[in-house]
């Protein structure tokens, strides 16, 4: 099975390290880097590692920056054109390490019927999940927000791990340019949540939350305080939208 993964970039220059991109060896994984109008070093970095290899890492330039979910969304709908098995995406920041892949993607390969497997930071006894405990209870608030406005009992909707089976369902959900530029994991659930109904079918039935068994909370987020406030107003103009 093949898989590409999309890898959002905007000013990734000082925490972006190819080494680890280079080293990963699982067979038939590529990675499309998106250049979200860098205006560091980023986009010297990207084509630096595009030229050891420009079958597993290729890069998708664009000219000015239009934030993580479209970056995200254009960088699925290019990968889809290649015709993989499977596509998904991580942060540039491998907050969610490459080894996560293998398992998550695995759960594509033994169960036909899912189309998506979606990272959750679950502290468990056994688990590494290293965040700030600010950000962690933030978090949880706003995850708990977000369930109900889905109304589906997911934990961790902004994990930036994310895996989907390659069908043109899939495609469709990635068609349209989301509301939120920041809170955009909520309304693809969202879409996903409307595509089961559409189905007859229980949401639970083509989504997969996996614990991840490693995180850490890598320095030099771009999300501030400020953030918080802008993503409940999407939020609730996600719940608009799809209600």
């Amino acid at each position: 099975m093949t898989l590409t993964v999309v890898v959002p970039c905007f000013n990734e220059a000082d925490r972006f390290d190819s080494e680890v991109f280079r080293t990963f060896d699982a067979v038939s994984v590529d990675f499309l880097f998106v250049d979200d109008g860098s205006t560091d070093g980023t986009a010297a970095l990207l084509d630096d590692l595009a030229g050891i290899d420009r079958t597993r890492f290729r890069v998708l330039t664009l000219d000015h920056n239009v934030g993580k979910a479209e970056a995200v969304r254009q960088g699925i709908l290019r990968a889809f054109e290649d015709g993989p098995d499977y596509v998904g995406f991580l942060d540039a920041d491998l907050s969610t390490g490459l080894d996560q892949i293998p398992a998550m993607v695995a759960l594509l390969d033994e169960r036909p019927s899912i189309l998506g497997v979606i990272g959750s930071r679950v502290r468990l006894l056994g688990r590494r999940i290293d965040r700030k405990l600010g950000r962690h209870y933030a978090g949880r608030v706003f995850a708990t927000l977000a369930s109900m406005v889905l109304r589906l009992p997911v934990y961790d909707t902004q994990c930036g791990a994310k895996f989907f089976r390659a069908t043109p369902a899939v495609a469709a959900v990635f068609a349209e340019p989301f509301l939120s530029r920041w809170v955009f994991d909520v309304e693809l659930l969202a879409r996903f949540v409307r595509l089961s109904a559409a189905e007859g079918i229980d949401p639970a039935e083509i989504l997969v939350e996996h614990p991840l068994t490693e995180w850490r909370d890598v320095p030099g987020s771009k999300l501030r305080f400020r953030h918080g406030f802008r993503a409940l107003f999407d939020l609730a103009r996600i719940r608009r939208r799809y209600r």
